[in-house]
């Protein structure tokens, strides 16, 4: 499986012949400028929660590139009144079986709305499973007691964290929190595109490896194979 970064929490996972985005945020992040947006193709856009910087790029992809967005069932109203209509709706503990492999709704500890304000059900993130490996895509959210038992039942190989802080927990959070996945390989998102977020990368990547662990800091646009 190959992973590429667009900045803050957006990532294409290319895997079982499908593209997989997450959480579109590109056009608005200066930080993104060099990424040409019409050049992503998605057959799934996976939407963990409303906040725009999650969902800036959502409607124009969804509508170009015809790709089936999993979200919330409330998100999936919004989407309709938007004219998006290839839409998956899910809720937290659901799972479903998709052409490339299973997906997982788990909780995530933060709030939810739609850029215009309307409410967006639960903060989610999600677990993944194709290719034989399993995938963990925290979405915005604060260290919680429930990532224990994701690291129990699910016992993911790679887990995508944000780390930035201030809106979402921080490196410190996040060393505990692959501690409970029980994961030695974190990818970091949600990090130095705003000011309150800016990270010291060094010392990120310190404080992981003092742990035991395994922090990859992708550069915009370039990919990782997981």
């Amino acid at each position: 499986m190959e992973l590429t970064y667009y900045g803050q929490s957006c990532f294409l996972l290319q895997a079982a012949n499908r593209n997989i985005l997450f959480d579109p945020f590109i056009t608005p992040n200066e930080l993104a400028s060099h990424v040409d947006i019409n050049a992503i193709e998605a057959d799934y856009i996976l939407v963990s929660h409303g906040h725009q910087d999650h969902t800036a790029d959502l409607i124009a992809l969804a509508k170009r590139t015809g790709a089936l967005v999993i979200c919330s069932f409330e998100i999936m109203l919004w989407l309709a009144k938007q004219g998006v209509e290839n839409v998956h709706a899910m809720n937290l503990g659901g799972q479903y079986s998709f052409d490339f492999g299973k997906v997982k709704m788990v909780y995530a500890a933060h709030s939810n709305s739609l850029p215009d304000g309307t409410y967006g059900g639960t903060a989610a993130g999600f677990v993944l499973q194709c290719e034989g490996k399993t995938l963990y895509y925290a979405g915005d959210t604060a260290l919680i007691q429930e990532m224990k038992l994701i690291g129990e039942l699910a016992r993911p190989d790679v887990c995508l964290l944000p780390i930035g802080d201030n809106f979402t927990m921080g490196v410190e959070d996040a060393v505990i929190a692959a501690g409970y996945l029980r994961c030695k390989h974190i990818i970091g998102m949600h990090y130095d595109t705003f000011p309150p977020i800016k990270i010291d990368k060094d010392r990120a990547r310190g404080l992981f490896k003092k742990a035991g662990c395994e922090l990859s800091l992708i550069d915009i646009g370039s990919s990782l194979t997981v």
